[in-house]
């Protein structure tokens, strides 16, 4: 009896022994700090996906040289403002650290429904943040807020269109009356076109077989070219009406090269997988390292990069060598791309 006991001893003394130095191991481990971070895509389209794809590959990048985990939530709200507000709650109740608004409206439901809290958001691609009120100024937010700006220089892509053809006559419009983006430069293209003596013709639309009926519209009146600013609804409608333009030989300048890539004539901005990259940077200066959102400058980029689809440009009667030439004083690169949905990640 005496001598079981004793084996029992021995077994309880040896497993209590493991299991201290075990907790001791445990102890001498120190626990990385984990961020919760929200993201809502505001639609399924090759820019705004290319955004998001960058911001969550930097993070990871952030993540492994500073010894911290990003535990990152991806929603899409697909342009529905009920599910965007859902989506907006169910971060909060989720108590994530900070949320990422792909896009203006996103962005600006965020701040609405942050106003009460200590969340900060970090806003990617609103392209005019002071007229629609997400910021006071560029350089200092003086708010809870700030992010990156795919600011369109308008004024660079209508030169395109007369450097391509001196004997403009009219140019055509097309944008969603709805897109806060596309406000401002719709807004200064009709300032410059009319200003040079350019008849300007509009047409809009909100839902992919509006906007193909306003494609129609704008070729039967016979423009020369049609400009569309950064505008997500046309975006997302760009591989259903690219055709129509092409077809009619009318070159389509748009503001990003999301949509050259979806068949656009070209299409000219900012670098969005570096935006992406750069909007992570901002999450991890206020997360990581402390940093107020108010303090933090918005950022913002040349606009001088030209994408031209090679296909649509012969579809049209272009080469693109000869329109390389031809763009190259008037923008920092001219690159090619041909007709897909998304970019490669």
């Amino acid at each position: 009896m005496k001598k079981t006991l004793s084996i029992i001893l021995s077994i309880v003394l040896v497993i209590s022994c493991i299991s201290l130095l075990a907790g001791c191991g445990e102890k001498g481990e120190t626990a990385k700090k984990t961020f919760k971070v929200g993201i809502c895509n505001y639609v399924d389209d090759a820019s705004l996906n290319q955004i998001v794809d960058n911001i969550q590959s930097e993070l990871k990048s952030i993540a492994k040289a500073n010894d911290v985990e990003f535990d990152v939530t991806v929603e899409n709200c697909n342009a529905d403002s009920s599910l965007l507000q859902q989506i907006i709650e169910e971060f909060k109740s989720d108590k994530v650290d900070l949320m990422i608004g792909v896009a203006t409206p996103v962005a600006m439901a965020m701040q609405a429904q942050t106003a009460n809290s200590d969340i900060p958001v970090v806003f990617s691609a609103v392209s005019d943040p002071i007229s629609v009120g997400l910021v006071k100024s560029l350089e200092n937010p003086e708010a809870n807020i700030t992010g990156t700006s795919d600011y369109l220089n308008t004024e660079a892509v209508l030169n395109l269109i007369k450097k391509l053809n001196p004997d403009v006559k009219k140019v055509g419009l097309l944008y969603d009356l709805g897109q806060d983006s596309s406000a401002t430069p719709v807004k200064d293209a009709k300032k410059f076109l009319e200003d040079a003596g350019i008849k300007v013709a509009e047409a809009n639309g909100a839902t992919i077989e509006e906007i193909k009926l306003a494609a129609e519209q704008l070729v039967s009146e016979k423009v020369d070219a049609v400009f569309t600013p950064t505008d997500n609804s046309i975006m997302a409608a760009e591989l259903s009406i690219y055709k129509i333009f092409a077809d009619a030989k009318i070159p389509h300048y748009t503001g990003a090269d999301s949509f050259a890539l979806n068949g656009a004539f070209l299409g000219y901005g900012v670098d969005y997988a570096n935006l992406g990259k750069e909007t992570a940077k901002i999450v991890a200066d206020i997360l990581v390292n402390g940093k107020s959102p108010s303090s933090i400058p918005v950022k913002t980029f040349d606009n001088g990069i030209a994408t031209i689809n090679e296909e649509t440009a012969k579809a049209i009667g272009y080469d693109f060598e000869k329109l390389s030439e031809l763009f190259a004083p008037l923008c920092s690169k001219v690159l090619p791309i041909k007709t897909a949905e998304n970019f490669d990640k």
